[in-house]
């Protein structure tokens, strides 16, 4: 039996991966879940998976959630905060984590479980964006198993040998990155300069969160999931050639020297990579629908346009970089992004924001978490400022 912690059970990502651990009653059991601030979802995954410990982001939250779970007789242990995320994702009785919360609140949960050897299911990109060496030092010191779950880079692993560390040897020519193109694929700058925070979160393919639905718009998402690929397939953005696919249905490509190139279909459904990962390196049933192929007709392919959408270059200038020029990237975008949603700046200024964050924060060499922190601290600074000049 494999004991599971979900970090962000309450999201996208920690809902299907429960769903997918609920197929498997004589494979799984859910050690702990995490959520931010959803109680009533959190009381609800705790009647129907029984976990041990349960952590919430803040200490209110989580005395209502102990009362809740009390009046049910529920009987699992309740913490709170940081500290909790740690101990829940590197505790002795677990052996794999999903690491699902979103943005740079995920990195210290999700490196307490690299550094604690656990089989790690990634599904928070910004770890590997904020401190790329350090993460991926950790996991090779530990032994941890680190298994994407991004469909794009559970797509890749999929279609590379299983030693990818050297390009040459393994043959490999470049990867295809593909990407939806969002929802506003189609707008001139002109429309996009009216977009809402309601149109930025309705993905046409992709059911998920706020933030990222909006960074999937933007096409930051692509600009992370690029830096995100060069760390966990050892090479660089040159390698790296994304690609406009609006069915979702290629979920990334590798190209090989002979002419070969080796894709992953399925349809855009999260539980496809969760259960590779789940299982790898056997394969388990996920509930995902069969791919009918003639009922997708077509495939089509476009370039990026980084005119419309600049966040990709700005994530590709950002690692060409160096240093702590990511962390910069990532705590401006998650500012900017924050920002939009309440209403507080345009869609059109949010790589605007970015952009003068990287052109005036100092870039330093991320050699500590604490090195990092204080650059995502600094930059998140920089960021609320520039959100505040452009409101007045």
């Amino acid at each position: 039996m494999e004991s599971v912690t979900v970090l962000g059970s309450t999201g996208s990502i920690g809902e299907s991966t429960l769903d997918v651990i609920a197929r498997h009653p004589d494979r799984y059991s859910v050690f702990a879940l995490t959520a931010n601030t959803q109680v009533d979802k959190l009381v609800e995954q705790c009647q129907a998976f029984k976990p041990k410990c349960v952590v919430m982001r803040d200490e209110l939250s989580a005395s209502l959630l102990a009362k809740r779970l009390k009046a049910l007789a529920l009987s699992a242990d309740v913490l709170s905060g940081e500290a909790g995320l740690i101990e829940v994702a590197s505790a002795s009785e677990v052996n794999t984590v999903m690491a699902a919360i979103v943005g740079a609140a995920g990195l210290l949960p999700a490196l307490a479980a690299v550094e604690a050897g656990k089989k790690v299911l990634l599904a928070n990109k910004e770890s590997l964006v904020m401190t790329g060496s350090l993460f991926l030092s950790a996991v090779k010191k530990s032994g941890a198993v680190l298994l994407p779950i991004d469909s794009e880079h559970n797509a890749i692993f999929q279609c590379m040998p299983l030693d990818h560390s050297d390009f040459d040897k393994a043959g490999v020519r470049r990867i295809l990155l593909t990407a939806s193109g969002g929802p506003f694929r189609q707008f001139s700058v002109q429309e996009m300069e009216h977009i809402t925070p309601t149109q930025a979160c309705a993905h046409p393919n992709w059911s998920m969160g706020k933030k990222i639905s909006v960074d999937s718009a933007t096409l930051m998402n692509k600009g992370l999931e690029l830096i995100e690929a060069c760390w966990l397939f050892n090479t660089t953005p040159a390698h790296i050639e994304v690609v406009i696919h609006p069915q979702s249905v290629i979920h990334s490509m590798v190209d090989y020297i002979d002419g070969s190139v080796i894709a992953q279909l399925g349809n855009p459904d999260m539980r496809t990579p969760i259960a590779h990962a789940l299982g790898w390196p056997e394969r388990i049933d996920s509930g995902v629908s069969l791919l009918d192929i003639v009922a997708v007709a077509k495939l089509d392919f476009e370039p990026p346009d980084e005119t419309r959408f600049p966040c990709l270059r700005l994530a590709r200038e950002s690692f060409a970089a160096g240093k702590t020029a990511m962390v910069l990237l990532n705590a401006a975008n998650e500012v900017a992004v924050a920002a939009f949603l309440q209403g507080r700046l345009s869609f059109n200024q949010i790589p605007v924001v970015i952009d003068q964050v990287l052109q005036t924060a100092e870039l330093t060499e991320p050699e500590s978490v604490a090195v990092v922190q204080e650059a995502d601290r600094q930059a998140r600074a920089v960021a609320l400022g520039l959100v505040d000049k452009a409101l007045r």
